[in-house]
């Protein structure tokens, strides 16, 4: 194996593994999910290795905390709220250009934006799916009279938007003042 491929794989290793723990510390919901910045390493790997390194980072996070304890009502739920809900957070590496550019031109504003941009995306994403889920798989948490999408919707948005905006900040911190945590060595 080249240098280049084992880098490549010990980082999505680390960061995933590090996403993991993010996911332990934080504010628990009552019936599942949490506000933490369990998304930062995943996005911190999408806009170092583009897309395909945030989504397999995103990946190794999902099955760490399936492994480790994950809630399973059947497969589909565990496929849908592990693996492919934290696999999409790494779509935000779509703004790297973005990202790479306004570094480029030393205007960290155009950086900032790229980072939001780019989380905002990938968190969106995530939420959708736990949304789905919630519909699919948990409508009988949703209070008597109360129509399940909007129930999945208010739940899942009430610990997904703070940790977006968590993840969205610290990661502009983390790249505006370091960038060169942006070369691929």
């Amino acid at each position: 194996m080249n240098r280049k491929r084992l880098q490549f794989l010990l980082e999505v290793a680390i960061l995933g593994a590090i996403s993991f723990m993010l996911d332990q510390i934080g504010f628990k919901m009552p019936q599942g999910g949490s506000v933490t910045l369990s998304m930062l390493p995943i996005v911190i790997m999408a806009f170092r290795r583009g897309v395909i390194g945030g989504m397999l980072t995103g990946f190794v996070s999902g099955l760490l905390q399936l492994m480790m304890g994950g809630y399973v009502l059947n497969v589909i739920q565990a496929a849908l709220d592990y693996f492919v809900a934290y696999t999409l957070v790494g779509v935000a590496g779509v703004t790297l250009a973005w990202l790479l550019s306004g570094r480029a031109k030393g205007d960290k504003g155009s950086m900032v934006r790229a980072i939001v941009v780019g989380t905002v995306i990938g968190g969106l994403l995530r939420y959708l799916i736990h949304f789905i889920g919630g519909i699919v798989f948990f409508a009988s948490s949703a209070p008597e009279g109360q129509p399940v999408w909007l129930y999945s919707l208010v739940y899942n948005g009430s610990y997904m938007i703070p940790s977006v905006l968590l993840s969205a900040i610290v990661a502009s911190l983390i790249f505006t003042t370091a960038p060169r945590l942006l070369e691929r060595k």
